[in-house]
């Protein structure tokens, strides 16, 4: 089948190791003014805290926590504040739900309050790439790390994205990636990678990354997590705004999931968890469930 390889990654870190049997859903919380997705409406922290329950509520296997929006054309975003808008949400949820928290950042020093807060994922979208440092974070506190593909910074890196082999480009960079967190020493067991969807690609490229998922876990021999909800390329293909992009982003999790992708990060998670769960089915011939943690 399409998402078959020899046996699955262990993804162990922080005395845990999860279950990579049943795919699992990150629910998204945005926790700017300017995200693309979501208008700001969760810059609130109380606001955030409730609809981070909410995923948890609809089946969120872990919940994504960010304070600096990457959208195409964004600006940085100083460490004070993505620590500021962060903190609090990350310390509310670490006594309120059991699912790993992750914390979406490029900045060492945001990783490292966040971990001190609770948070137990780094989710760096620039692959160690801004700040290495990261990493030696990450092993100290025992975090998972997801290491993105991405080109360039937020603010110009869909000026004018070019790849000759897609693929091939995206695969050795993402090994670059995890050769640097060998470097510093993040176990290769608690990395993660991600192949970027909307980062510094046209929309055929994300299209074609997405039936590529096989290739990436092949070659790289860690879980996959994608990131395709609501993003551009999806109205490219269907002429939907931002806000109507459900159903693309389902589809696109169900071809993710089919093709062999361990984790999907999603602002939909009731939605996506349905769409992950019948596709995993599919692949694999038999229903998905059992537990999500083997440790927990």
């Amino acid at each position: 089948m399409v998402g078959d390889k020899p046996g699955r990654p262990r993804l162990v870190f922080g005395g845990r190791e999860l279950d990579l049997s049943r795919p699992l859903v990150m629910g998204v919380v945005n926790v700017t003014p300017d995200s693309f997705s979501d208008g700001g409406r969760n810059f609130d922290p109380g606001i955030a805290v409730a609809n981070a329950l909410r995923l948890v509520q609809e089946g969120a296997d872990l919940l994504d926590v960010g304070g600096e929006s990457t959208r195409p054309g964004s600006e940085p975003v100083l460490a004070a504040e993505e620590l500021r808008r962060v903190l609090p949400v990350i310390e509310a949820l670490a006594s309120r739900v059991a699912v790993p928290i992750s914390i979406d950042t490029t900045k060492a020093e945001v990783a490292a309050r966040a971990a001190a807060a609770g948070a137990t994922i780094a989710n760096d979208v620039s692959g160690l790439r801004f700040e290495p440092e990261l990493a030696d974070v990450a092993r100290e506190r025992g975090m998972a790390l997801v290491l993105m593909h991405s080109r360039g910074r937020p603010k110009d890196m869909q000026r004018a994205p070019s790849y000759e082999d897609t693929v091939g480009e995206v695969v050795g960079e993402l090994g670059e990636a995890l050769e640097r967190a060998s470097a510093r020493g993040v176990p290769r067991e608690a990395t993660i990678v991600d192949p970027g969807i909307g980062f510094a690609k046209r929309p055929g490229d994300n299209l074609v990354l997405l039936g590529a998922i096989p290739r990436l876990r092949a070659a790289l021999a860690r879980p996959v997590l994608v990131g395709p909800s609501r993003k551009a390329f999806l109205g490219v293909v269907t002429g939907a705004p931002v806000d109507r992009r459900g159903p693309g982003t389902l589809a696109a999790v169900a071809v993710a999931v089919y093709c062999g992708a361990e984790m999907v990060r999603v602002h939909d998670v009731a939605e996506a968890r349905q769409a992950a769960d019948v596709a995993a089915a599919i692949r694999d011939g038999r229903p998905a469930g059992g537990p999500r943690c083997l440790s927990c």
